[in-house]
């Protein structure tokens, strides 16, 4: 059901939302739940009865520099926590990517949608994902409860972890509404080490030797040839060949030490330049924010593989389809763009490709049609389908929240019974 935006409800409390929810239940009414909406391309088509946005749900509530922790409401714009953690040098490590250009938004993301989607940017190699930095959240589940899990510091948790279940669940098992974040002190120096020249074979070797190494590298990424021309940084853009980057941070003369390190031994590899820290930070942000392939048309994919797969898989799929990639993570993630997508996105010949290495593909961004014929999210084994449904059942047994949006549904079917 598509929906004006006068109709979206934005409730301006957990109490409101207690008593939305909880009259949606009584009336079996389906929700769209949704932080600022800046996310809302992404995931499977759904059809719902109404539409609730957290957007009024905003401010931080706790912010402790000293103790590295900070609270927030779930419609808190990222923005205004980075530049709260900003003031005091500190930041959050697992680096969360904006993906509003990628998904056609203009919308600023909240820290509530950043959270259900798990999301995590270069850094995640060496700092985790987002679930690894929430120490608490209040939540309203399906069943129109209020919960709070975890708390304050990591001490406080114990049994059953519901920080980490609910994050990463898109909001299909409960609308959190307050978020407890661990936080980290930000690097004083930031330097990249760029090595020109490699094949996807070539750079793999050299990020897991870089990786490998005791230089406590935070990034490590692959730039195809034919990519470097789209970046804003004028080194990147000028190479006219392709760009393995690794990078370091931290305390000035530690960075410095580290940056000479791995010029040394990456230097074998082929020509070795580097990145200072304004360059550095755009650079990553790029890599994280999927900029190379912002502007232009195609599905593009999300790929996890295990690193050492990385080059096979690349060539797998450049085999058999009109592709442009680009890798993270050290190898285990590569960015796929199709420019011959096909009626299902291109998703027969990527999960083909990465089925023999047990990797996930997620459908970052396709058309309304590809996206409700096709599952955006990776199929996942019989026994732990079961295990999913399970916990929606436990959390949402009317399944009224985000009906849909990680699992695709039949309309036939629904529509015979």
């Amino acid at each position: 059901m598509s929906l004006r935006a006068s109709e979206i409800i934005r409730p301006s409390d957990s109490a409101e939302l207690e008593l939305l929810i909880g009259d949606a239940l009584e009336n079996r009414h389906s929700l769209e739940i949704m932080g600022a909406g800046s996310k809302r391309a992404l995931g499977q088509i759904m059809d719902v009865d109404k539409i609730v946005s957290l957007s009024r749900l905003t401010g931080i509530t706790l912010y402790e520099p000293d103790e590295l922790v900070l609270s927030a409401r779930a419609g808190t714009p990222l923005a205004e926590i980075e530049a709260a953690l900003a003031e005091h040098d500190q930041q959050l490590s697992f680096e969360p990517p904006d993906w509003g250009a990628l998904l056609g938004s203009d919308i600023p993301q909240s820290i509530g949608g950043v959270v259900g989607g798990n999301l995590a940017g270069p850094r995640r190699i060496q700092a985790g994902a987002a679930r690894d930095h929430v120490l608490g959240v209040s939540m309203v589940t399906g069943r129109g409860e209020v919960v709070k899990t975890g708390g304050r510091v990591v001490k406080n948790v114990t049994g059953y972890d519901l920080c980490k279940l609910i994050t990463g669940s898109y909001g299909t098992l409960a609308v959190a509404t307050d978020i407890i974040l661990k936080v980290l002190p930000a690097g004083e120096k930031v330097r990249t080490v760029l090595v020109t020249g490699l094949d996807e074979n070539a750079a793999v070797t050299a990020m897991t030797e870089a990786l490998s190494s005791p230089y406590d590298v935070s990034a490590a990424a692959f730039l195809p040839e034919n990519l470097t021309g789209r970046s804003a940084v004028s080194y990147i853009s000028d190479a006219l060949a392709s760009i393995t980057a690794i990078r370091v941070e931290g305390p000035a003369p530690s960075v410095e030490a580290r940056c000479s390190a791995l010029r040394a031994l990456l230097g074998t590899h082929g020509d070795v330049e580097e990145l200072h820290f304004h360059n550095s930070r755009k650079f990553w942000q790029e890599i994280g924010n999927v900029t190379p392939f912002a502007e232009d048309a195609g599905a593009v994919w999300r790929v996890s593989v295990p690193p050492a797969a990385a080059a096979e898989v690349i060539q797998t799929i450049q085999d058999s389809a009109d592709a442009e990639f680009y890798v993270d993570w050290g190898g285990g993630l590569v960015w796929i763009r199709l420019l011959n997508e096909g009626d299902d996105g291109g998703a027969a010949k990527i999960r083909g490709a990465i089925k023999t290495f047990s990797g996930h593909a997620t459908l970052m961004r396709a058309n309304a049609d590809i996206r409700s014929q096709t599952a955006v999210f990776q199929p996942q084994a019989t026994a732990l389908e079961a295990l999913n449904q399970r916990v929606k059942q436990g959390f949402d047994p009317a399944n009224i929240l985000n009906p849909g949006r990680m699992v695709l549904v039949d309309r036939g079917a629904l529509d015979a019974d």
